[in-house]
């Protein structure tokens, strides 16, 4: 039997132990970047990981395969943390968008209550409860806009639509 590469490894839903068992996206971004095989990269900016994973073991199998190119598009994304409060500040607008006309609120599981700032796994969970329904290309064109922020533009067009009122929200939720 070959060895297993990024050529050959199929993606496959949740952690893998070893690359010979299958890899999700992030573990395969960690095998293109040179890195030990893990499914939090180094090389790979937190909130935008947290996405994919979430999303990796949301989607299909079918759909899940798309994702290779993403493993190499996020090789590298690592930002400063301006950037990366930026995009997770993003995620929360995405998460808020009120669906007609309605608040949401982003609660931590346990006591409802809104979280100071919520862990990058939570918001990649969140953000593909709500972006998924959307549909797979708008979800990965989400992760584009993500991933365009590293290099200077923080404003997107996967933020809540025009005619919906903005999201009311505590202070220091979005600090």
């Amino acid at each position: 039997m070959s060895p297993v590469t990024h050529q050959t490894i199929r993606l496959g839903r949740g952690k893998h132990s070893s690359k010979e068992h299958g890899a999700c996206v992030m573990e395969l971004a960690s095998m293109l970047a040179g890195e030990q095989f893990s499914d939090h990269p180094q090389s790979v900016c937190p909130v935008i990981a947290a996405v994919l994973r979430a999303y990796n073991d949301w989607v299909d199998d079918e759909r899940r395969q798309e994702l290779y190119g993403y493993a190499a598009k996020v090789v590298g994304s690592r930002a400063s943390t301006r950037i990366e409060r930026a995009r997770a500040k993003q995620m929360i607008n995405w998460i808020a968008a009120p669906p007609r006309g309605r608040i949401r609120r982003l609660l931590l599981p346990g006591p409802r209550v809104i979280a100071p700032w919520p862990p990058y796994e939570t918001l990649g969970t969140q953000a593909v409860r709500v972006l998924a329904r959307r549909g797979h290309r708008e979800l990965l064109a989400c992760v584009d806009r993500l991933l365009e922020m590293g290099s200077g533009d923080v404003t997107s067009p996967c933020a809540r639509p025009e005619s919906a009122p903005s999201p009311r929200w505590p202070a220091h939720t979005l600090r």
